[in-house]
């Protein structure tokens, strides 16, 4: 899956320890399937930071949510358990939870105000929620929570324009299929192999290679 992250600056390499707390979701660095939504963070962040903003693009392994061992939380709309769960990320006396990934809808600045309202016993839990299933546009968000689950989350890189995202699962697909690997397996060890550091070198040509070529590579690294 494609996601975007908007920012006053491209993010290529990504520090949980500066990321914001008493979010939507919990600390985290955050991704939305929605592109429009994150240019619209761009220009915000842009505009406060003197800059014109700039979209990020990711591609997500969605196979996270099958194969790998995360704690993950997902919310298919605005509902109690998500409204509660937001709610105790953005008091005051916040405490870390412990998921890896947590995927729902966002409380937007409009949402943000309409909850101080419910928090101060203006409308009724059961009549907020209905207001936001109605009112609001949907929206997505998803925030990475911890270093294993970013392994799952891979920045495009536009300037060498590189076509690796597709050799990514042809590779990954045969390393599975010619030894026998668990999808995990194969994932740890293309991403953290010597080769796949080379693909992403923008000084090396390895980019311009066939995905047979990059394999055999690859095979050679492994056999040591």
């Amino acid at each position: 899956m494609k996601v975007y992250h908007g920012s006053y600056t491209e993010v290529t390499v990504i520090d949980l320890s500066k990321c914001e707390i008493s979010r939507d979701f919990g600390k985290g660095f955050y991704v939305t399937k929605l592109r429009e939504q994150a240019e619209f963070w761009a220009k915000r962040k842009g505009r406060i930071n003197n800059t014109d903003g700039v979209v990020t693009e990711y591609t997500f392994f969605e196979n996270a949510y099958e194969h790998c061992d995360l704690n993950l939380l997902r919310f298919d709309g605005y509902n109690e358990e998500w409204l509660d769960f937001v709610v105790a990320n953005r008091s005051p006396n916040a405490t870390a939870h412990d998921y890896d990934i947590v995927e729902g809808p966002v409380a937007n600045d409009d949402i943000a105000q309409r909850i101080f309202v419910y928090l101060n016993g203006k409308i009724s839990k059961k009549d907020f929620l209905e207001e936001l299933k109605f009112k609001y546009q949907p929206s997505h968000q998803i925030a990475f929570c911890s270093m294993v689950s970013l392994q799952m989350l891979k920045w495009v890189n536009k300037k060498t324009d590189l076509s690796s995202y597709g050799i990514d699962d042809v590779i990954i697909q045969t390393l599975i299929k010619e030894n026998n690997m668990s999808e995990k397996d194969a994932i740890d060890l293309y991403f953290s192999s010597n080769t796949y550091k080379q693909l992403t070198n923008e000084t090396a040509d390895l980019a311009e290679k066939s995905w047979e070529e990059i394999y055999e590579l690859l095979k050679q690294e492994i056999k040591g």
